[in-house]
């Protein structure tokens, strides 16, 4: 990893790049826009402050699902989509060859194509270099490459449009093994991530830090500081980016779910809930006026938030609750809310107080679908791998959609 000397804890970054020709090193400007320890109050309440939606007691009922399929595809076995906000959903497949073992391509849902964007790796073609996550929007594309051997890697960024990518190629950031790669996302024209210390190795006492870059700019700014590593992923959903950093950190471990205004480079908190001490998020999402976000497992203290499940609410509560192993992150439009279980998917809607059943696609592996959509979204978009009527081999994976 490439840090910073004493004149800020993340300032003036280059990064080293083999074949200076292929792509352009970013720098990063000095100081950090949220970096001061403010956060509320964390939230603890008890089961009377939520209702569950499968509890003797809920007002909620069953009722038969209105969710109309409105495109359905086949893709490659291998075949991984991961959430986009555009037309264009980022994806990984397997490589026709060794080198690369895995690929980087876009997914459109406008005409059911999988295009090949990343045909050749920055970071070279030696066997042990692959793509090791990708991200984009319509207007850019990032990926990570990685030397499997060394644990080290790169983060990458190019203009997209159309299925593929033009112009240079941007380093944004590279680490080795004592850094984890990147959790990051797209959003418009910005790549946003979070570099965090390795849970073992020489740097675990380094501080996290979130990044934000716009396509063409020649440095990126550090928005959000962790004093400790973030809980989960970055997640994009309408005009807010949801993260989750360490806060009040001179009182104990404090997780602050916590959304951001995209407009304004994440200048403004629009709205934060402070976990129980110790209490760790899976997945969270701001979604209208309200978080929808998991726990993933029970812990001893914390009251209702401190058990599994997945809540919709504020800090101000009440919570909406499903009692279910969180597995994905929550999708859905205005007051659907779409939560993965198991194989299938709970449709809840919480104006109308009902919930239904979104059943896997047929012949789906043992694990289900997986959602390709996060946060607010027009369609919501699913990918399974399904396995041959006649064999029972895996032989496919089928992407599905449905309009909101």
């Amino acid at each position: 990893m490439v840090l910073f000397g004493n004149i800020t804890r993340r300032g003036l970054f280059r990064a080293s790049t083999a074949g200076a020709a292929a792509s352009v090193a970013i720098g990063v400007l000095a100081g950090c826009r949220h970096s001061k320890d403010d956060a509320s109050d964390p939230v603890v309440v008890d089961e009377g402050s939520s209702t569950n939606i499968l509890g003797e007691e809920s007002t909620y009922k069953e009722v038969d699902l209105t969710l109309k399929e409105s495109g359905t595809w086949s893709l490659p076995v291998g075949t991984i989509l991961r959430q986009g906000e555009g037309t264009w959903l980022p994806a990984l497949a397997a490589g026709a060859s060794a080198s690369p073992v895995v690929k980087a391509c876009a997914f459109s849902t406008a005409s059911g194509n999988l295009a090949d964007v990343v045909t050749t790796l920055v970071m070279g073609n030696e066997p042990n270099i692959s793509v090791y996550d990708v991200r984009c929007s319509d207007q850019v594309f990032a990926w990570i490459e990685m030397d499997m051997l060394k644990r080290s890697w790169k983060l990458y960024a190019q203009r997209f449009a159309d299925g593929a990518v033009s112009g240079t190629v941007s380093t944004l950031w590279e680490g080795g093994s004592d850094w984890d790669p990147p959790l990051f996302a797209v959003h418009g024209d910005a790549v946003i991530w979070q570099v965090m210390p390795a849970i073992s190795g020489t740097k675990t006492r380094e501080s996290s830090f979130c990044y934000l870059w716009h396509l063409g700019d020649s440095d990126a700014q550090a928005v959000v500081e962790s004093p400790g590593r973030f809980a989960m992923p970055p997640a994009v959903s309408g005009n807010t980016i949801t993260l989750a950093p360490r806060v009040r950190a001179d009182k104990g471990v404090f997780y602050g779910i916590t959304a951001y205004k995209l407009s304004d480079d994440l200048a403004t908190v629009v709205d934060q809930l402070v976990l129980p001490q110790s209490v760790r998020p899976f997945r969270a999402v701001r979604m209208g006026n309200r978080f929808a976000f998991s726990i993933e497992a029970n812990y001893s203290s914390g009251g209702l938030l401190g058990q599994m499940g997945t809540y919709i609410g504020t800090a101000d509560g009440p919570f909406v609750t499903l009692v279910r192993e969180p597995s994905a992150q929550v999708a859905g439009r205005k007051d659907l809310f779409i939560v993965k279980s198991r194989a299938s998917y709970f449709v809840i809607d919480t104006d109308k107080e009902t919930y239904s059943i979104l059943s896997a696609t047929n012949r789906c592996v043992d694990y289900g679908e997986y959602p390709a959509s996060e946060g607010i979204c027009s369609d919501f978009v699913t990918f399974a791998t399904v396995k041959d009527g006649t064999t029972g081999y895996p032989s496919a994976v089928t992407v599905r959609s449905f309009a909101l």
